[in-house]
């Protein structure tokens, strides 16, 4: 290469090198980070508003409800206050343990609500696990399922019951304030069998 041609390339590298050093650019700094999905936000007061759940059941002062479960706080779904989940169930009752992604839940808390709704029926308390708390609201709206129920974030009621982790899992509580796992059927599946395993 003949040095006219040389000094052709290096002018022409320089011009290059000024022209993208003086070109405009943006004072704002650009983010070239992954895009994250964001959080759904969810309006907890609309979605109980939907669900319109009946209230969570409180008994007498004296009573006290199962011994396991003194103690433990959970939020009402109906109106997200805390509340001792043993004062809910202090004489004959049903606790159902249910969670969104249980297909079998979704028939058996249709069951349950229609059996509690009957005259003489034993209160039934629902208790949402392994669930976010709106996931619950909604999926009780779209089955037009109103039982009273509970959130466990922390599947503290579960443990306190030595309960097994399968779901749906339902017990009996006796007047004298025992839990019973119902096992007989594994889940229900019609009024009947509510009615026959409760006496």
């Amino acid at each position: 290469m003949s040095a006219p041609a040389r000094w052709a390339v290096v002018v022409l590298v320089l011009a290059v090198a000024g022209v993208v050093a003086l070109w405009p650019r943006s004072s704002d700094p650009v983010d070239h980070a992954i895009p994250t999905r964001t959080q759904r936000t969810v309006d907890l007061d609309a979605v109980r508003g939907q669900a319109a759940l009946r209230p969570c059941p409180q008994g007498p002062s004296d009573a006290r409800g199962p011994e396991p479960l003194r103690g433990l706080i959970v939020d009402c779904l109906a109106d997200g206050k805390p509340v001792d989940v043993a004062s809910t169930v202090t004489g004959r009752a049903v606790v159902n343990f249910w969670a969104t992604w249980c297909v079998p839940c979704q028939e058996e808390l249709r069951v349950l609500d229609t059996y509690a709704q009957e005259p003489g029926a034993v209160p039934v308390i629902a208790v949402l696990v392994e669930s976010k708390e709106a996931d619950g609201l909604e999926l009780l709206a779209k089955l037009g399922v109103r039982l009273p129920s509970v959130v466990d974030p922390a599947d503290g009621v579960r443990k306190a019951a030595r309960a097994p982790r399968t779901l749906p899992l339902s017990y009996v509580v006796g007047a004298d304030g025992s839990l019973t796992q119902v096992t007989d059927p594994v889940a229900f599946t019609s009024v009947e069998q509510v009615r026959e395993v409760v006496g």
